[in-house]
């Protein structure tokens, strides 16, 4: 985004999921933050109360696909259906692609319809590697005017992400970012 604004998007793939997104959604609320959330479309399917809170708090959703899928496996057809099944619970013209990255003829035949948003910062708070700690570090390390840092609302992330996600918005705050999220 742009590096002249002293701003960030923090947005968070894979959810929603009881496990994770109510924690997410409280602590956003709590620091007076919107954020985007890119969600699969068959978590959506299976809790569409958590999609509802979403929405009804003022954050902004996204395409993950319906399944999670990349494109290496999948030819143009089955991943464009795939999202196009996801959008008929998302209805998001904002999409992002599971694990940060397409097949460019992927690339070229969904970005007629949405607007592709990837990331420059990955927290890698899903790694069994990673302590809260590291998923802090790498927040204060690498975010920079216009950042779009990417958490996960996930199994994986969530007992990092109580320690995490409070201590990087708290940071961010400290050096001055304003949090936005997409124009579309």
């Amino acid at each position: 985004m742009d590096r002249h604004e002293h701003a960030v998007y923090l947005t968070f793939d894979d959810g929603p999921i009881p496990e994770a997104t109510p924690f997410i959604l409280d602590t956003l609320r709590d620091e007076g933050i919107k954020a985007t959330f890119f969600c699969v479309g068959d978590n959506v399917r299976k809790y569409p109360e958590l999609f509802q809170r979403i929405l009804d708090e003022g954050h902004q959703v996204g395409n993950h696909t319906h399944n999670h899928i990349g494109s290496i496996r999948h030819t143009i057809k089955e991943y464009s259906y795939n999202v196009e099944k996801a959008n008929a619970y998302i209805h998001s013209r904002l999409m992002r692609p599971p694990h940060g990255w397409m097949r460019l003829p992927h690339y070229a035949w969904l970005s007629r319809k949405f607007k592709i948003v990837m990331w420059d910062l990955v927290t890698r708070d899903y790694s069994k590697w990673l302590t809260a700690e590291d998923v802090v570090n790498n927040v204060k390390r690498y975010a920079r005017n216009g950042s779009i840092i990417t958490f996960h609302d996930s199994l994986k992330s969530i007992e990092k992400l109580k320690t995490a996600l409070p201590e990087s918005i708290h940071w961010l705050k400290e050096q001055g970012y304003e949090f936005k999220i997409f124009d579309y």
